[in-house]
């Protein structure tokens, strides 16, 4: 399973700047720069933990 990548894009929406959260085929826009980093930094530390926690699982033994 390939890792999917978060990325932050200035986009201007009607004529007011705006930040597209991108991960892979989803988005969220936000009107405010440090909530779209916020929501970002917190989206890609929930996907870290959720890829750790698929490793840890595959890695136990059957029935333990």
């Amino acid at each position: 399973m390939t890792d999917p990548t978060i990325e932050i894009e200035l986009i201007d929406q009607h004529g007011r700047p705006a930040w597209k959260v991108h991960m892979g085929r989803r988005a969220v826009i936000f009107h405010d720069e440090q909530a779209a980093r916020a929501f970002a930094a917190q989206l890609h530390m929930r996907l870290n933990w959720f890829l750790d926690q698929a490793d840890d699982d595959e890695q136990q033994p059957p029935g333990a």
